[in-house]
């Protein structure tokens, strides 16, 4: 039988319900369900040629950048915010409500579980240490369940190799809100770092991200980009959606440094040569 996203989305669902346990809740304020709500009503009425993650991201244009805003409570729930973002939660909002549009759903109840889907291993929620803190794991762990594909090649443009060697939340305890109040979770936290440490991906170096008909052929719309970083103990600095210009590549993000999520004016060629700890691009695409 051919798994489907619908299916995928759905079995998630079930097997999060019967192991919430003590955590599990949902908090949210009535402005996040109507936003989406609207979002997914505006998007039934978009051309199917519309690129849909960007039709979406481009609503969130503006809104203020906030970082930590899943760190709301003592025990584990699902944050749903539209309100302010990050660069991690812009993405999920954003594929959350793209998943749900391919799977013809429309209601505040399906982008909830897809959401807990996308931000959970497996789609179960069960405290924090379930959370994929680490991109490549969210990466690896959606790639199980269907719903996106790592783009590895060709090659040029992917010529780099980026080697994990993960280490930076349990030897940085005392930067996670969880991991102070709840030291109980850095040995898990240790495991699921060594579990991916060694795990090898292919990227595009920086000095590749150039306004060429390859490149042009091998990045679309949409895709997720996932910036590779050279800081020790972490995988990937930055995210953000591919969009392309005549000038180039750019990046549609929460900007830190903008303080909103932004088109980004300059191209991404740009951008990572004035961060010097970004080493390249990874691209995930959205089934």
């Amino acid at each position: 039988m051919r798994i489907t996203k619908r299916h995928a989305l759905l079995t998630a669902f079930l097997l999060a319900v019967v192991s919430v346990g003590a955590a599990g809740g949902v908090t949210y304020e009535r402005a996040d369900s109507l936003t989406v709500c609207r979002l997914l009503a505006e998007a039934r009425r978009q051309p199917q040629s519309e690129c849909l993650p960007l039709f979406f991201a481009r609503q969130f244009l503006g809104r203020p950048y906030v970082a930590h805003t899943l760190e709301v409570n003592d025990r584990e729930q699902l944050v749903v915010n539209t309100r302010e973002l990050d660069c991690t939660t812009l993405v999920e909002n954003v594929v959350a409500l793209t998943l749900c549009v391919r799977c013809g759903e429309y209601g505040f109840a399906d982008f909830v579980r897809t959401l807990r889907t996308l931000r959970y291993r497996g789609g179960r929620l069960d405290e924090y240490p379930s959370r994929l803190h680490y991109f490549s794991d969210w990466i690896g762990d959606k790639q199980l369940m269907g719903l996106v594909s790592e783009v590895q090649s060709p090659r040029p443009p992917f010529t780099a190799v980026q080697r994990l060697d993960l280490r930076f939340m349990s030897t940085h305890p005392d930067s996670y809100r969880a991991l102070k109040e709840h030291p109980e979770y850095i040995p898990q936290i240790r495991r699921q770092e060594q579990a991916l440490t060694g795990l090898t991906f292919r990227y595009i170096p920086k000095a590749e991200v150039k306004n060429t008909r390859l490149l042009r052929q091998t990045v679309r719309d949409g895709d997720i980009i996932a910036i590779t970083c050279s800081v020790k103990g972490l995988d990937i600095a930055h995210l953000g959606f591919a969009v392309w210009k005549p000038d180039g590549l750019h990046m549609l993000n929460a900007s830190s440094i903008h303080h909103k999520v932004v088109d980004e004016p300059m191209t991404l060629r740009q951008y990572l040569r004035k961060h010097r700890s970004h080493t390249g691009i990874r691209i995930i695409r959205i089934k």
